[in-house]
């Protein structure tokens, strides 16, 4: 039987298959609020089969966002936006829901990536960013304003309110964004954190707001439902002072202590000086390194595209899980294909019962076709 199409349980919920659709942004809200993108978006991806999908980063705050396009879920109206889409995808697919909830810190008030991606000044609309330390993310940029303690205590607070709003929708599970140089991973690197104060300096210092806004998320969200966590497992950055997998380890140790349930390992992100080296499953080493030393359940990412490559990451524990992004942008029934390559079955609303080419696998499980 396929590893891939085993049931997972977090908590009180289980996946019906270890495969997760990424959290992916998509530039595309109101004033932080859902529009009919998101509905159509995420109405494609919920009939794929996947057993998690997960909503993008969504903002807990206007400046929490990166692009004025992102999601957001700081306000009545927001979630009264995002209310019809969960409540749609809900009657439509039995697909579990999660939400990313995030700040974009110093890389906040930036261009769409179809628009170039670049910070947008305030004059022209855009805001001034926060971060640990006013060191700007890219040469000629405005570097953004240095948090205070009290900002720091208003921010515990809009992720603790977004989870509790996140609650109220009926999501599923929440995964909080400490990943890819936003705000909670600019924290945790030397590279943009030069605080001089508790939550500066040394790796314990470092770690201390992110864990903190984790320990919040955990107390507004239900103890049956799960929290996990994205990483940076590396900042890219050789011979440089930065964020590495040795102290990854040491936050997954200390995430695990306080409930986390799982950590989707990712990489990069804090600096443009990065050198990523690209290739199939190029972040996997980094999941299973991490999977071996804490023992908690990881997610695998990064150019995991194909049902056999997918099957042996978790088949030959190297993660418990593995998720895709641009994968089912461009294949929305991936884990329908994976599920005929592997042997294994799926979820599919009724209506697409019938889609089978003929003669092909039963991967709806034990199904009868009548034919009017």
């Amino acid at each position: 039987m396929s590893r891939l199409f085993e049931p997972i349980t977090f908590r009180g919920l289980t996946l019906p298959n270890r495969t997760m659709v990424s959290p992916m942004c998509q530039y595309s809200a109101r004033e932080g609020s859902a529009t009919a993108w998101h509905a159509a978006h995420l109405g494609s991806l919920a009939l794929s089969g996947a057993g998690l999908l997960c909503v993008e980063a969504t903002a807990v705050t206007p400046e929490a966002r990166i692009t004025p396009g992102c999601l957001g879920l700081w306000s009545d109206a927001n979630e009264a936006a995002l209310a019809p889409i969960v409540a749609m995808l809900r009657e439509v697919a039995p697909t579990r829901l999660g939400i990313q909830l995030a700040h974009a810190g110093r890389k906040g008030s930036s261009r769409e990536p179809w628009n170039g991606g670049r910070q947008i000044p305030p004059e022209q609309g855009g805001w001034t960013a926060e971060a640990p330390s006013a060191l700007a993310h890219a040469e000629g940029e405005t570097p953004p304003r240095a948090l205070s303690r009290a900002d720091l205590a208003r921010l515990r607070e809009a992720f603790a309110a977004s989870a509790r709003r996140a609650e109220r929708l009926g999501f599923d599970a929440i995964e909080i964004h400490m990943a890819h140089g936003y705000l909670l991973h600019e924290f945790l690197s030397s590279v943009s954190n030069r605080r001089d104060d508790e939550y500066g300096a040394s790796l314990a210092n470092r770690m201390r707001f992110p864990l903190e806004v984790f320990d919040a998320v955990r107390a507004a969200f239900p103890a049956s439902k799960p929290v996990g966590v994205r990483v940076s497992a590396t900042d890219w950055l050789d011979g440089e002072e930065s964020w590495t997998l040795e102290q990854t380890i040491e936050l997954a140790q200390q995430l695990k202590a306080r409930g986390c349930d799982w950590i989707d390992v990712s990489s990069g992100g804090v600096s443009p000086r990065q050198k990523i080296a690209l290739g199939p499953g190029y972040q996997v080493p980094f999941a299973e390194a991490l999977r071996r030393a804490t023992g908690l359940p990881t997610i695998a990412v990064g150019l995991i595209t194909e049902p056999a490559q997918a099957e042996a990451i978790v088949a030959e524990g190297r993660a418990d899980m593995v998720a895709l992004a641009r994968g089912f942008l461009y294949d929305p029934r991936w884990p329908w294909h994976a599920a005929a390559a592997l042997g294994g079955t799926v979820q599919a609303p009724r209506q697409y019962w019938r889609a089978l080419p003929r003669g092909s696998a039963p991967i709806f499980g034990d199904i009868a076709f009548g034919q009017r």
